[in-house]
């Protein structure tokens, strides 16, 4: 451990010290209006291949700005599509699960807490929507009060209170029904993130009905769950803008015991520890739940576009086309 001494640089001491490294710049103007927009460190990570194992970042010779920029644009675009197919995965998930408990256990089964195990922790599941409801009663009185005090007609202004009350359902549902406390599962599951959503489909106390939600997927239930899992993870990437290419997944997930996943060579990336495995459960997903959406088509175009180490630092195999899920035919 040792204090923080590194100085904040301007835009030109950034560019310079890149051009010291040893990085070709073609062009200083237009690099220094990139770096005044991305800085140098969001960057940093997309050039680490271009740089000298064990050194104090010094690229390798013929590393250039441009490079370093196409990948991290390239990234733009594969979060993008990533989360794409994720938005799918997740409403399908939501809705299967909806679908399966809701006439089997009523519209408040999410409010029993027999429904799930018993080592979950039900509480903290129902506290933020409880605090939701409370927090939309709250905005709704003050709103109401608002628009009571315009001078407006009074026709207008009930249009206004109506349109206000049916901004979203926690608040229409607090100021039109008093029981029971939470709205019913199908909604409440709207309002819920992908964590949750996967920490609830895995606390789901009988085997039997993860069973029946998973076959939707035509999966085993405990894959269904590592899955949920780990894209949770990297829906977070997307939504925050972080880097997925060149990425080595923390929270890896299990696999049908009949998938097979090819090897890559010696000292390339494995496909179970990069991004690859991650797109190919979504190719996977995304062929039984939106098969018109052609994702796997664009999502290969992509990669088309790539050049092969681009590819390999993801882990994708050499004939990851051949491979059963990411056939187009």
């Amino acid at each position: 451990m040792r204090p923080f001494d590194k100085p904040a640089l301007s835009v030109e001491q950034q560019l310079e010290l890149l051009k010291q490294r040893g990085l070709y710049v073609a062009n200083d103007d237009r690099a220094m209006r990139f770096l005044e927009v991305v800085t140098l460190f969001r960057l940093s990570p997309y050039m680490r291949p271009f740089q000298e194992p064990g050194s104090e970042h010094t690229f390798k010779p013929g590393s250039s700005l441009k490079a370093v920029v196409d990948i991290y644009r390239f990234d733009g675009s594969l979060r993008r599509i990533t989360m794409d197919a994720i938005e799918r995965v997740e409403v399908a998930v939501r809705a299967t699960i909806s679908n399966h408990m809701c006439p089997k256990y009523g519209p408040d089964w999410i409010a029993d807490a027999s429904v799930f195990a018993s080592s979950y922790a039900h509480s903290d599941l129902l506290r933020p929507l409880r605090d939701q409801l409370s927090r939309e009663k709250h905005k709704l009185a003050r709103e109401i009060a608002r628009i009571k005090m315009s001078n407006q007609t009074g026709g207008v202004q009930q249009q206004r209170i109506e349109n206000r009350i049916r901004d979203n359902y926690f608040r229409f549902y607090g100021s039109t029904y008093d029981h029971p406390e939470l709205p019913p599962a199908w909604a409440v599951l709207e309002e819920l993130s992908l964590g949750t959503v996967s920490t609830l489909f895995n606390a789901i106390g009988k085997s039997a009905d993860k069973k029946a939600i998973a076959s939707r997927f035509k999966l085993p239930f405990d894959v269904l769950a590592s899955w949920l899992h780990t894209l949770t993870f990297i829906r977070n990437c997307c939504a925050h803008h972080s880097r997925l290419w060149n990425r080595e997944l923390s929270i890896r997930p299990s696999l049908p015991r009949e998938w097979v996943i090819p090897n890559t060579p010696d000292g390339w990336p494995q496909s179970k520890q990069r991004l690859y495995i991650i797109l190919t459960m979504l190719a996977y997903l995304t062929d039984l739940i939106s098969p018109d959406s052609q994702w796997k088509l664009r999502m290969a175009k992509l990669m088309d576009q790539q050049k092969p180490d681009y590819r390999r630092f993801m882990g994708f195999p050499n004939d990851w086309k051949r491979q059963q899920q990411w056939r187009l035919v």
